[in-house]
C-alpha cells in the first residue's frame, strides 16, 4: 500500500511540513497535465542513470538491478497505457522516485545520487522533443509524397499565375504542387539543424554546476542514444528554453508552408477562381445558404498554423530576460510548446487525409479573362525571331492596348530547370529524401 508520507512529500522536502495548498496549486500549475508525455523518458533516463551509477561504483550491482527491474515494470505500464499520473504528486519525476522508494526502501532513495531534478527534466524534455521531431518528419514525408505525386499527375494542366492578385503568367498544377513539395525540403533542413542542437545529453549537469561524484556522462550519452553531450554543465542548463525556442522556430517555418498552401486552397476553391474542388464530404455548409461548400478544414489549418507561427515570440518573451542558471519561469515552456506540437501534427494529418481527394479543373486558361496571361510568351517569341526585348515589349503592349492581341497557348515550350516543362521532381525528391533520412536516422 502506498504510504501517505511518500505520496504527499516532495522530493525537495526535508521534513513532514506540508506546503501551503494555494502555493502548491500555483507552483505546480499545469505541469501534471503534460507530464504523462514525459513519463516514458523519465524512466529511460533513470535506467541509464542507475546503470551508470553502478559502473562508477556509486551503487551496488544488486541495487542497480533492483532499481532497473522496478523501472522496467513502470515502463511496461506506460507503454501499455495503464500507468496513471498521481494527481497528488508534484510532478512525474517525484512520482517515479516515490514508486522506487515504496518498492525498494533505502535502495530506491539512491536513484537521485549525482542528479538534480533540473538535469532530469531537461533530459526528459530533450528525449521527448527528439521523438516528436521524428513523428513530425514522418508526417511531413507523407505530405511530401502526395504533393510530388499530384505534381507529376497534373504537370500538364495549366493554371494562371498571379502577382499582386493580378493575372500574371501561365503556371501549372505541376508547378503549384511541386513548389510546396520543395518548400518542405527547406523546412526539414531547419528541423534537422534543430535536432542536432537538441540531440545532446545534459544528464549529469545536475543543478547546473555538476557534481563532485566521479560520474561518467559519456556512459549515459551512449545509453540514451544522444548524438553527443552538452559538455559545460552551466551551458547544459542554459539549453532549457533554448531547445524549445529552436524547435518553435522550426515548427513555425513548417507551419508557414502549411498555412500558405491552405490559403491557396481556400482561394482556388472559391467560385471566382474555381480551379479545384473536393468531394462534398470534405466541405461544410451554411445554416441559411444551401449552395455553400465551405473549406473549413483548410481555414482551420491556416488559423492553427498562424498561431504556431507566433510560438517563437511567445517563448522569447518568456525566456529572454533570464540570466544563466535554472529559473521556475522555464516550467511554462511545456504548456506553450507541447500543445503546438500536437496541433501541427493534427494539421499534417488532416492534409494527408484530404489532399488525395483534390480534383483539378482542365482548360482553365480558355477563359477570356486569362487572354493576356500569354503576353510574355509572345514577347519571347518575337525576341527569338530577332527583335530586342524592349521593342518586342512595346509592340505587344500596343497590341493589348488596341485590342488585337492574340496567342495560341496550346503549345508552351518551357525547358529550364524548375519551369513548366521541367519540374525537376526527381531532384527535389532526392533532396527531400536526403534530409528526411538524416532526421529519421
Amino acid at each position: 500500500m502506498r504510504s501517505k508520507y511518500y505520496k504527499m512529500k516532495k522530493i525537495w522536502q526535508k521534513d513532514n511540513t506540508k506546503t501551503n495548498d494555494l502555493v502548491n496549486k500555483f507552483t505546480v500549475g499545469k505541469d501534471l497535465d503534460f507530464d504523462d508525455r514525459l513519463a516514458k523518458y523519465d524512466v529511460l533516463g533513470s535506467i541509464a542513470h542507475a546503470k551508470m551509477l553502478a559502473e562508477v561504483g556509486l551503487m551496488r550491482l544488486d541495487e542497480e538491478q533492483a532499481i532497473v527491474a522496478v523501472l522496467e515494470e513502470v515502463l511496461s505500464e506506460i507503454e501499455k497505457g495503464s500507468f496513471e499520473i498521481d494527481k497528488t504528486a508534484e510532478d512525474i519525476h517525484s512520482q517515479i522516485e516515490t514508486i522506487l522508494i515504496e518498492k525498494l526502501g533505502e535502495t530506491g532513495k539512491k536513484i537521485h545520487t549525482a542528479r538534480s531534478r533540473n538535469d532530469q527534466v531537461l533530459t526528459d524534455i530533450k528525449l521527448y522533443l527528439l521523438d516528436e521531431i521524428r513523428e513530425i518528419t514522418e508526417r511531413a514525408d507523407s505530405f511530401f509524397q502526395i504533393l510530388k505525386d499530384k505534381a507529376n499527375q497534373h504537370k500538364n494542366v495549366l493554371l494562371p499565375g498571379y502577382t499582386h492578385f493580378q493575372v500574371a503568367m501561365p503556371s501549372s498544377f505541376g508547378l503549384w504542387f511541386g513548389a510546396y513539395a520543395e518548400a518542405l525540403v527547406d523546412d526539414l533542413e531547419l528541423l534537422f539543424a534543430t535536432k542536432n542542437i537538441i540531440n545532446k545529453n545534459p544528464l549529469g549537469s545536475a543543478a547546473g554546476y555538476g557534481s563532485s561524484f566521479p560520474i561518467d556522462r559519456e556512459s549515459t550519452t551512449y545509453k540514451l542514444d544522444f548524438r553527443t553531450l552538452n559538455y559545460n554543465v552551466v551551458y547544459a542548463q542554459m539549453t532549457r528554453g533554448k531547445s524549445e525556442k529552436l524547435l518553435a522556430n522550426s515548427l513555425s517555418v513548417l507551419a508557414g508552408t502549411l498555412s500558405k498552401f491552405s490559403y491557396d486552397v481556400c482561394l482556388y476553391l472559391s467560385q471566382n477562381f474555381d480551379f479545384i474542388s473536393f468531394p462534398k464530404e470534405f466541405t461544410t455548409g451554411s445554416s441559411i445558404m444551401p449552395h455553400k461548400k465551405n473549406p473549413d478544414i483548410f481555414e482551420l489549418v491556416r488559423a492553427r498554423c498562424n498561431r504556431i507561427q507566433g510560438l517563437p515570440n511567445e517563448l522569447i518573451l518568456l525566456t529572454n530576460n533570464l540570466p544563466s542558471g535554472y529559473h521556475r519561469d522555464l516550467q511554462l515552456t511545456k504548456e506553450i510548446l507541447f500543445p503546438a506540437i500536437d496541433s501541427l501534427k493534427e494539421c499534417l494529418e488532416i492534409l494527408i487525409y484530404t489532399l488525395p481527394n483534390i480534383e483539378v479543373k482542365d482548360n482553365i486558361l480558355d477563359d477570356e479573362k486569362y487572354k493576356y496571361i500569354f503576353s510574355v510568351e509572345k514577347i519571347n517569341e518575337e525576341v527569338k525571331n530577332g527583335k530586342s526585348f524592349r521593342d518586342a515589349y512595346i509592340q505587344i503592349g500596343q497590341e493589348i492596348e488596341n485590342g488585337v492581341f492574340e496567342y495560341d497557348y496550346k503549345e508552351l515550350h518551357h525547358s529550364h530547370q524548375g519551369s513548366l516543362g521541367n519540374l525537376c521532381l526527381d531532384e527535389i525528391e532526392y533532396q527531400f529524401n536526403k534530409v528526411r533520412d538524416k532526421l529519421l536516422g
